[in-house]
């Protein structure tokens, strides 16, 4: 179990087991990933995390009260991979990855996306995967944010980037699977690193959240934390 909650890779997944496990209801997990969903209040965050568990669209949503997380059980790379997505900020520590949302429609809510960038770089390891998400595209109508400024900011931070709607669906699995794919990529590198004997600035990638993707894919993203190698 920690070696689950940590992103390393649990023992025991043979083949045959994990099928055995999943024809019996049951999963044999190599990975949960913490991956946090933040930003605004009212740009769709509760939205998009119900599309991508649930594929569900609550025209009836309110605001999120207190702490709320979902999960999603997906294979990358022949790796069982539980997300589990926090609805909330202040669960930045452990993420490895952070989906940060702001309303097409609302300039205000990508004019605060710098502050919420911040915000995470303060509390997270610098290695988080970051996506920038512009949702409500439907609303094409009522766009106050060109997809260029959004663009533009993603690129200066280092962030993926991706336009989606909660509404339609669309884009909203493709940004999480990039965000998904990215913070393996890491931790696979990370535990490589770590078996053969070399440290990186003396840290092992643990823990899991999540974080923002950057580019023209447009996708979704964890986080991660970084603590002593203990191998």
């Amino acid at each position: 179990m920690n070696q689950e909650m940590n992103g390393t890779e649990a023992n025991n997944n043979d083949q045959s087991q994990r099928s055995s496990y999943q024809e019996n209801g049951h999963e044999n997990i190599d990975y949960v990933f913490k991956v946090v969903v933040i930003g605004d209040s009212a740009v769709g965050k509760t939205q998009i995390l119900s599309r991508f568990t649930k594929n569900e669209f609550c025209f009836d949503s309110k605001s999120t009260i207190g702490v709320e997380f979902q999960t999603r059980t997906v294979t990358i790379n022949d790796k069982l991979i539980k997300a589990q997505i926090w609805d909330t900020a202040g669960q930045e520590r452990g993420a490895l990855g952070a989906m940060l949302v702001y309303d097409i429609t609302k300039r205000q809510s990508f004019d605060h996306v710098a502050r919420w960038v911040e915000e995470l770089r303060a509390h997270a390891d610098s290695s988080i995967v970051i996506m920038l998400i512009g949702n409500k595209a439907d609303l094409v109508d009522m766009r106050a944010v060109p997809t260029e400024d959004a663009v533009e900011f993603a690129e200066d931070q280092g962030l993926f980037f991706s336009e989606t709607s909660a509404l339609s669906g669309d884009n909203v699995n493709t940004a999480f699977f990039r965000v998904l794919e990215e913070i393996y990529g890491v931790v696979s590198k990370k535990s490589l690193e770590c078996g053969n004997g070399s440290k990186t600035n003396g840290v092992e990638l643990q823990g899991s959240k999540i974080d923002v993707i950057s580019g023209s894919e447009m996708e979704i993203s964890e986080m991660k934390k970084l603590s002593a190698c203990s191998c």
